[in-house]
């Protein structure tokens, strides 16, 4: 004890200097407009390039599960698009029709890919970040989505990096709808397990099974109809009991997601052009 309080004595105008330093700093970045904006904007390159190298870490001891995943999933869909164009030849006797046919959907939107580079499911309010912002193209309520199906919505962007709100956050709401039924309504999540999630507003007089799948519906202006969303696994009153209330297990694994794709789509902009103008007509019409 004699020698830390020794220690102290001696050299005390240095811890001195320090505190003072850290004192001024905090001033000058707190109270100065200018300063402050310089430090947020290093502090976020710098926190963004610690997720990275976390993310770089993390990724390369899962790159065995993964491959193993892809390669599954590769050879499952290539025995799906090879079934789906040998029909399609069938019916218009036509062996380009399938060819012409991918061609034309995949000319509608491009995908950006990006890597996660921090990802939280414990939470309520869930957020996911990407290494892609605006240089890269990426802009606020662009879909995201990964292999298995929908990851998010882009909810705010920097130069390099994205901030997604993904389906396990409170405030995610995307219309889907069970496929081949032709019935939409709201995904939403509430807690809990993060393979689970809920869809509000199915009508009572709609016709499914357990099992089924849930894709997006297309009538959001995010995503385009069709993406994986989950399979239905039990069905529920609602609280008023004037409508189903599905519980949905959710085909992406948002405790290992790696790799996503954010979806720019030409079309889905314009759709959200037009809604927001209608929007503002609407309320233009209430004043």
């Amino acid at each position: 004890m004699r020698n830390l309080l020794e220690f102290l004595t001696r050299y005390y105008h240095w811890f001195l200097f320090v505190v003072l330093e850290v004192i001024s700093f905090v001033l000058l970045f707190q109270y100065n407009n200018y300063q402050g904006s310089v430090w947020f904007s290093s502090a976020n390159t710098f926190t963004g390039k610690i997720y990275e190298w976390n993310a770089a870490i993390e990724s390369f001891f899962s790159l065995t599960k993964v491959n193993e995943e892809l390669t599954t999933r590769n050879v499952y869909l290539e025995r799906q698009v090879q079934n789906l164009s040998d029909k399609l030849t069938a019916l218009t006797e036509d062996p380009n029709a399938a060819k012409r046919g991918q061609l034309e959907l995949l000319s509608s939107y491009k995908l950006i890919p990006a890597k996660v580079v921090d990802n939280s499911i414990n939470k309520r309010d869930n957020l996911i970040t990407i290494d892609k912002g605006t240089n890269d193209g990426v802009h606020k309520d662009m879909g995201v989505a990964c292999g298995n199906g929908i990851v998010g919505i882009v909810y705010m962007t920097s130069a390099n990096y994205s901030v997604v709100i993904p389906v396990l956050n409170t405030h995610s709401n995307i219309s889907v709808s069970i496929q081949n039924r032709g019935y939409f309504g709201y995904l939403h999540w509430s807690g809990g397990s993060s393979g689970l999630a809920y869809v509000d507003d199915i009508p009572r007089h709609a016709h499914f099974r357990l099992y089924d799948k849930v894709v997006t519906s297309g009538y959001s202006s995010v995503f385009p109809p069709g993406l994986m969303v989950g399979k239905i696994l039990h069905v529920y009153n609602s609280p008023d009991g004037l409508s189903y209330r599905l519980q949905v297990e959710l085909s992406t694994d948002f405790g290992n997601l790696r790799d996503v794709c954010v979806i720019d789509d030409a079309s889905i902009k314009e759709r959200i052009e037009v809604l927001r103008a209608a929007q503002d007509s609407i309320k233009t019409k209430g004043e």
